[in-house]
């Protein structure tokens, strides 16, 4: 059976393809880290990043690989902050504090909205607190939420792609028009947005890749977006293996990522990253660790560093 066409078809399909779950602690993030970002003239941001254990996202969107660190039901309203308090524990002091999440912050079955006022005390002094959250549940507990934080908040949400063609087929509930408006109104009471981008997407090849990772980034730049993570399409969910064995997926290149980064960095109309976690995976050849490097580079400084020259694959940057 090839991919469906209708949305209750494909989210069969995709939970058909889905393996089991991590046993996961109610009471315990799933990941914890110290990390650094770059503002835009490339001044490093100290940031502790928590990866929350909650119950899973309701959208079953076709790349997703979170819904293997979620629960069945519901956190108890004390759970959130007792994740918050074990990862600060052991995590140095930091300007920036990520609430990352395998779902949407402010979505009432992932998130209580009865532990909101635990957590705006234990993030208190932080100058900015990101959080995640598809735009569905954008709305006034997100506003209430900004308005009572002593920093900045900042949302990210996933816009994945411009191409008309895909962004329909990831089965995201989302349309480009959503993502516009409630970028918008977001910006509109001060609250900052950052936008995770997919290089190179199911059912696109690599020049198509390419070039839709550069018009997602233009698509940000023209509303406003202050980050936006350039993200490597990986497999890993079961779904993204059985597009594969029927080619309508491959892993991007590392060129490919390099060269949407490029691109985003060099605009400097907002901060883009490149996603180097598991970067590896994408080795293709003996320059890909230097290339590598050079994203890395271009995250912490956002700039463009030395360019790197290679004649055995024939990626040459001019």
């Amino acid at each position: 059976m090839g991919y469906p066409e209708s949305h209750a078809d494909r989210t069969k399909w995709i939970l058909e393809r889905r393996g089991p779950k991590n046993h996961l602690d109610a009471r315990r993030p799933y990941a914890f880290l110290w990390e650094v970002e770059s503002d835009l003239g490339g001044a490093l941001i100290s940031t502790n990043t928590l990866f929350l254990t909650n119950k899973e996202c309701p959208f079953r969107c076709l790349m997703c690989d979170l819904w293997q660190n979620t629960l069945e039901e519901t956190v108890g309203v004390s759970d959130i902050p007792s994740q918050i308090d074990y990862a600060l524990s052991q995590l140095p002091s930091a300007s920036q504090i990520k609430l990352y999440n395998a779902g949407s912050f402010f979505d009432p079955k992932a998130i209580p909205p009865e532990s909101d006022t635990a957590i705006l005390e234990r993030v208190k002094g932080y100058e900015r607190v990101v959080v995640e959250c598809h735009p569905a549940f954008i709305g006034d507990r997100c506003y209430e939420f900004a308005d009572r934080l002593s920093g900045t908040l900042e949302v990210a949400m996933g816009l994945e792609t411009v191409d008309p063609t895909v962004l329909p087929k990831l089965n995201k509930g989302m349309s480009l028009e959503r993502f516009r408006a409630t970028a918008i109104s977001l910006r509109a009471k001060g609250i900052a947005v950052r936008a995770f981008i997919l290089v190179r997407p199911p059912f696109t090849s690599e020049e198509e890749g390419i070039y839709w990772a550069q018009r997602s980034l233009d698509f940000c730049f023209e509303i406003g977006v202050e980050v936006a993570c350039m993200i490597p399409t990986r497999a890993g969910n079961g779904a993204m293996e059985s597009l594969m064995a029927t080619s309508e997926y491959a892993p991007p290149t590392l060129r490919t990522l390099e060269l949407a980064a490029e691109y985003g960095v060099s605009a400097g109309k907002a901060r883009v990253y490149a996603d180097t976690w598991d970067i590896d995976r994408f080795f293709d050849c003996d320059c890909s660790p230097m290339r590598a490097e050079r994203l890395r580079q271009m995250n912490q400084t956002q700039s463009l560093p030395k360019q790197i020259n290679c004649n055995t694959c024939g990626k040459v940057q001019e």
